[in-house]
């Protein structure tokens, strides 16, 4: 497995870094760390999947992204500064994670100024994407949007021709469209009734993601 903030370590820096993290593995439903906790280890994702969720204003749970293997969680936590988690992360399927403590982090830094270019990159790379979702927020209807983020789930598993399950609840859908939940069940119940796909409790499962994809506008797999 590669991840990016360890791509400017040489082949014998990443086997003995790799040697000294801790690794972790999480069932389904089970949290890696709680919005609010110390920011005092980043984790690198092995296999599975992750959702982000934040605990809103109004006190309702919205899930910002999800995320999978190859990426990274809780590594702008551990930035000097001592910041504190800005989201909870949970486990949406068994997963397997490689932590960092920010001491060890902190070594790396200080050895590796590609480490921090890392940073600026992810950073970068944030702001676009919040670009990118507030423009769809602006200018796609929500019906389309809830079809891309669907697909855009079903490719972390790696999925980008036919059946797939996505394990995730239509009200975690609603939060990472920024639609109703109302508005999901119905996109969702057009796309069952043209066996497109077929809803489950907490899961969705894909029978043609192809057809999906296209639905959703985005560029041709």
């Amino acid at each position: 497995m590669e991840w990016p903030i360890l791509a400017g370590l040489s082949e014998a820096d990443r086997r003995k870094l790799l040697a000294t993290v801790a690794r972790r593995r999480f069932g389904r439903g089970e949290v890696l760390f709680h919005q609010g906790d110390p920011g005092d280890t980043v984790h690198l994702i092995g296999s599975g999947q992750v959702a982000v969720r934040v605990l809103t204003p109004r006190g309702d749970v919205a899930t910002l992204a999800m995320v999978g293997a190859g990426d990274t969680v809780g590594e702008l936590s551990v930035l000097p500064g001592g910041y504190s988690r800005t989201a909870t992360v949970v486990a949406v399927i068994q997963t397997e994670t490689l932590s960092i403590s920010r001491a060890r982090l902190e070594i790396i830094r200080r050895e590796n100024v590609t480490v921090d270019h890392f940073f600026l990159e992810l950073l970068a790379r944030r702001i676009q994407s919040l670009d990118a979702l507030l423009a769809e927020a602006l200018f796609l209807p929500a019906e389309t949007r809830v079809i891309r983020r669907l697909v855009e789930i079903a490719a972390l598993g790696g999925s980008i021709g036919a059946a797939a399950m996505v394990n995730l609840t239509q009200d975690d859908l609603a939060s990472l469209a920024g639609t109703s939940r109302e508005t999901v069940n119905r996109v969702l119940g057009v796309a069952e009734k043209a066996q497109l796909l077929k809803r489950h409790r907490g899961r969705i499962e894909m029978l043609n993601v192809r057809e999906l994809h296209r639905m959703a506008k985005l560029t041709p797999l």
